[in-house]
């Protein structure tokens, strides 16, 4: 999201000595992605962002593959996922590629005790259930119910939750997360035809400056793995940043859905972008208004990608026997639509409340071992009349 943002105290001009009102020199750290060509801020650390003292092992993480090849329509009941304290021990992925993975988590610790950074992938993590703040060496954000966190790769971060509820809907991409370009016009800033605009991204604030030494653990994923290291200084020790890279946040809630006279393809839903795959957000709206529209959407045949959608809240339209927690799966190849009577009960509707999140990717998915565990089975039979 290429908005300009700083807190805390930074020199006048970058790549420039900054000292502490002592005298001591402040470390400055290039945060950037897509090597020197992405979005990056430069962070001034009180110590050296470098200081490793152990190395004490690593666990596989990758997820279990038990379907390589899928063209079966799925349905997974993602709250028969079970809760699990720690917040990395809770996710779940349950459809991945090489692009992507989709994971299910319910975290239930209020806290942990170490720090986390994701060396590989941006995450995004939508907040079904629970609240609470995230809080990362560029400043904290406050979560709750509908929020999107987008935390860019290699941010160091902590959850912190309100409750013991919590459900997420995680997705782990190796590339970029960005708003879309069709929002945008070519000095970045969201158009007026937008579903959203700058004034609903929450930006980090309250930055935290902890001067301590000592052991800091940071469990860091990379190719699959977790690596725990002990560093010598609290990870928190920035005194001041700016750039265009840092995690912020957005709320499904503030996103303003585009309608028409007759049914709208889904790609007005569209939130987030990479070049492997897209994030709709579906929202309470209007119906189409053409005297003859039929709101529930046209069949249509998934030839260049797997649809899947995560059911949040309210009465999907298009759907028989979906509710909260529900995830479809629509590979690519072969056609799909309404469930029997789902376009006729929506002919004369002028409304709906449905809440969903959809991911569609250009490559296949997998289908893991976790997802098997809740898979009701039967679901590509459900268009049979």
């Amino acid at each position: 999201m290429p908005i300009y943002h700083s807190l805390g105290d930074i020199p006048h001009k970058r790549h420039t000595q900054h000292k502490s009102p002592e005298g001591k020199f402040y470390y400055e750290q290039l945060f950037g992605t897509v090597g020197f060509d992405g979005m990056s801020s430069l962070l001034y650390h009180v110590h050296r962002p470098t200081q490793v003292k152990e190395i004490l092992g690593s666990k596989d993480v990758t997820p279990r593959i038990a379907v390589e090849k899928n063209l079966k329509a799925l349905r997974l009941h993602g709250f028969s996922v079970p809760p699990e304290a720690d917040h990395l021990d809770a996710r779940k992925p349950i459809l991945v590629n090489s692009d992507v993975a989709l994971i299910l988590a319910a975290p239930t610790a209020k806290q942990v005790d170490y720090f986390y950074k994701n060396a590989d992938c941006d995450e995004l993590i939508f907040i079904h259930k629970g609240s609470g703040k995230l809080r990362t060496f560029l400043g904290t954000l406050d979560f709750s119910y509908g929020d999107y966190l987008l935390i860019p790769r290699g941010m160091i971060y902590t959850l912190e939750f309100d409750s013991a509820d919590n459900r997420h809907f995680i997705v782990e991409s190796h590339h970029p997360l960005y708003t879309p370009k069709r929002y945008r016009n070519w000095f970045g800033q969201l158009l007026e035809h937008a579903p959203y605009c700058e004034r609903d991204i929450r930006r980090p604030k309250d930055l935290e400056t902890h001067d301590q030494k000592g052991d800091f653990r940071v469990l860091i994923k990379k190719q699959g793995r977790i690596n725990e290291f002990i560093y010598a200084t609290h990870p928190f020790d920035v005194v001041g940043w700016d750039g265009y890279n840092y995690p912020y946040a957005f709320s499904i809630h503030d996103f303003e859905p585009i309608t028409g006279r007759v049914h709208q393809p889904p790609p007005v839903h569209q939130t987030f972008e990479t070049k492997a795959f897209v994030v709709c957000s579906f929202c309470p709206r209007l119906y189409d208004y053409h005297p003859l529209a039929i709101p529930a959407p046209y069949n249509h045949s998934n030839i260049d990608s797997d649809e899947v959608l995560y059911y949040v809240d309210g009465d999907f339209m298009s759907r028989n026997d979906i509710a909260a927690g529900h995830i479809s799966l629509h590979p690519a190849g072969i056609p799909h639509g309404p469930h029997p009577g789902a376009m006729e009960r929506s002919i004369g509707k002028t409304q709906t409340d449905e809440l969903a999140v959809m991911v569609d990717t250009f490559k296949p998915l997998m289908v893991t071992e976790e997802a098997m565990k809740i898979d009701d089975g039967k679901y590509y039979k459900s268009w049979l009349e």
